[in-house]
């Protein structure tokens, strides 16, 4: 029987959280399997079988694997469409909303790799995001008329960049604008991102 039951591959704290974030935003109906980085678990036998990267997010559902952080968004968006977090084919907001999710995984950070570990970038004909300064004005412009990254609506695409800004922040990786720094807060206090805090919390004492 087709469900819309969700298996998480879940790291705390990983790239991961965001997408429990994400599955909390839209009420989801999920499980969480935990996967210990600093244990290995990600590179044990059964789990690269899994996701032969031995990376999380890894979802499954109804049989169908999912992995890479913006088509996990997408996914879990569109499997729960009435709770409106992506626009659907034919909406204005739907180019935008594929675009920024795009921009994140072939942008975003790759060029936030290069910045933090002091790599100049490459010669801007053989580079998809040119640099990282660059990368950082173009998002600020983006979230400068707020208060969400679409404008008026939020959607999936604001969980994923405000879980990936709020810990690039946190650990100084970051030197945000004032509408980057604004909408780090803004998402900070999400009821979803509070809960999925909480269950992070209750996996570290577990």
């Amino acid at each position: 029987m087709n469900t819309r039951h969700i298996t998480l591959y879940h790291a705390s704290p990983s790239r991961s959280s965001g997408v429990l974030t994400l599955l909390e935003a839209l009420g989801a109906d999920y499980e969480l399997k935990r996967i210990d980085l600093k244990a290995g678990d990600n590179l044990r036998a059964d789990f690269l079988a899994l996701n032969p990267m031995g990376k999380v997010p890894t979802i499954v559902h109804d049989g169908v694997l999912v992995t890479e952080q913006v088509a996990v968004y997408q996914y879990l968006a569109e499997l729960y469409p009435e709770a409106g977090l992506a626009p659907a084919p034919g909406d204005a907001l739907r180019g935008p909303f594929l675009r920024w999710l795009a921009f994140y995984g072939s942008c975003f950070e790759p060029a936030m790799v290069d910045k933090a570990m002091k790599r100049d970038a490459v010669p801007r004909g053989m580079s998809p995001y040119v640099d990282a300064d660059t990368v950082l004005d173009v998002l600020e412009q983006q979230l400068a008329p707020g208060p969400w990254l679409l404008g008026e609506r939020q959607s999936a695409a604001d969980f994923l960049w405000g879980s990936a800004l709020g810990w690039m922040n946190q650990f100084g990786l970051l030197q945000p604008g004032p509408a980057t720094a604004a909408y780090i807060a803004r998402m900070a206090a999400h009821p979803a991102v509070l809960r999925g805090q909480q269950v992070d919390a209750g996996l570290a004492t577990a």
